[in-house]
């Protein structure tokens, strides 16, 4: 015979009663670390408990009614000096509740703010100290950006919605922007989260392309999922990175170890595009700007340049009329001045040529008279040695047929001579030559 059954609803009233009637399960104080904690009036979270391998052991959901979160989150921040969120390990007053149709949940009645950071928020401090020792906290943060970063490396799970998302608002940008982008798949969840990612990091700068810059995005989850973020070698990875590292994991509550080293933090995947984007924008507008000036710098110069042709041109019939009146003047000036000066020069030069003339004409008629003195006793030399002279004194001349007879050899017998005389010619014919001179013989002028 089948069993009487009775229905789900049935049966978690009867874990309800026995739930909320157990005197062991109201008002209980609890150690615990809270996870994904979410405030809309009412407070909402996850409280888990890790072992010694940082793996989760127990999982419980809690609330805080909004009367109750008010004076909590007062006496914690007032207490701690931080806000109550994720990641706190804390020690609560709760009291166990099943409904029927929800679930076990527990109902925080009070706080004790002593029991203060929880292992991961303690565990993440201690890794930011250790990184900030080393001097590399700063690294990426420091790296530069090109002006257009437009080649990226992104960082994801393939077909996450995170990546999805980031996809879509990267190429469906209302300026049209061109951006280059691969996949580097990685896990994103799990104990192969900061392996798979360092593996990926390393596949980029390993990569033939010069990518501007890594981006890491995940979409949201609960918060105790976003644990394996917080891993000192994957930091340590991201911090010395040669390219900015954009890190958009989780939603805008959600802080990781990440956040912390890498050079820019967004709040979500789709921030992260709109963050590129934004670059792109404002060099976009800085080019445009640029355009514009130049236009205007160029438009103005040439109105100003219409405006001096403009001007040029009716001053320009004028200023010929003023160049030829100016041009004249100086010419009459030049003349006046010409006529001064030559007046002042030549009047010495004329008076030192008119003592020129006169001792020139002296000095000519000195020299005519010796001159003429030279020629008077050079003709009467002249006269003095001419053949007639010669003759009259009583000297003579013989020739043989016209030649004049120089030698007593140059004579032949028979041969008729002409002996010219002063006053006449004597033909006569040679008998006989002698060449020796005549005893009695005496010049003719003795």
């Amino acid at each position: 015979m089948r069993a009487q059954a009775i229905t789900l609803s049935e049966f978690n009233e009867i874990i309800a009663a026995a739930v909320n009637r157990c005197a062991g399960l109201q008002y209980v104080w609890i150690t615990a670390e809270t996870s994904d904690v979410r405030v809309n009036g009412h407070c909402y979270m996850e409280l888990i408990e890790k072992d010694g391998n940082n793996r989760t052991v127990a999982r419980l959901r809690a609330a805080i009614w909004a009367s109750t979160y008010r004076q909590l989150a007062y006496k914690f921040r007032l207490a701690t000096g931080q806000e109550f969120g994720s990641n706190i390990k804390v020690m609560l007053l709760v009291t166990a509740t099943f409904h029927p149709q929800y679930g076990l949940s527990a109902v925080v009645q009070d706080i004790d703010p002593a029991y203060t950071l929880g292992d991961a928020m303690q565990k993440r401090n201690e890794i930011i100290q250790r990184l900030t020792a080393d001097g590399i906290i700063d690294q990426n943060r420091n790296c530069p950006w090109p002006l257009v970063p437009s080649r990226i490396a992104i960082i994801s799970a393939r077909g996450a919605a995170g990546y999805g998302d980031f996809m879509h608002q990267l190429y469906n940008n209302p300026y049209r922007l061109r951006f280059t982008t691969r996949l580097f798949p990685a896990v994103l969840q799990g104990e192969r989260t900061a392996p798979s990612i360092i593996e990926a990091l390393e596949q980029v700068h390993a990569d033939s392309v010069d990518w501007d810059c890594i981006v890491i995005i995940r979409g949201g989850g609960a918060t105790s999922d976003l644990l394996s973020f917080d891993d000192e070698r994957l930091a340590r990875h991201v911090a010395q990175s040669e390219k900015p590292v954009i890190i958009g994991i989780g939603h805008e509550r959600d802080i990781t170890l990440l956040d912390y080293v890498a050079n820019m933090r967004v709040k979500t995947p789709t921030a992260a595009a709109e963050w590129l984007i934004q670059r792109g924008e404002q060099m976009l507008g800085r080019l445009q700007a640029l355009a514009s000036g130049i236009c205007q710098a160029v438009t103005g110069r040439l109105t100003g340049c219409h405006r001096q042709l403009a001007f040029m041109a009716g001053q320009l019939p004028a200023a010929a009329d003023r160049a030829m009146m100016q041009a004249r003047q100086r010419l009459t000036n030049a003349r006046i001045a010409l006529s001064g000066v030559a007046d002042r020069c030549l009047r010495p030069e004329a008076q030192r040529i008119e003592g020129l003339e006169a001792a020139l004409a002296l000095a000519s008629r000195v020299r005519i008279d010796k001159a003429r003195a030279d020629l008077d006793a050079k003709a009467q030399l002249v006269a003095a040695l001419s053949p007639e002279a010669t003759l009259r004194r009583g000297y003579s001349i013989t020739r043989i047929a016209g030649r004049a007879l120089r030698s007593a050899q140059e004579a032949e017998a028979d041969e008729v001579v002409e002996t010219l005389l002063a006053d006449g010619a004597v033909l006569s014919r040679v008998v006989a030559t002698s060449c020796r001179q005549p005893e009695h013989y005496i010049p003719a002028d003795c």
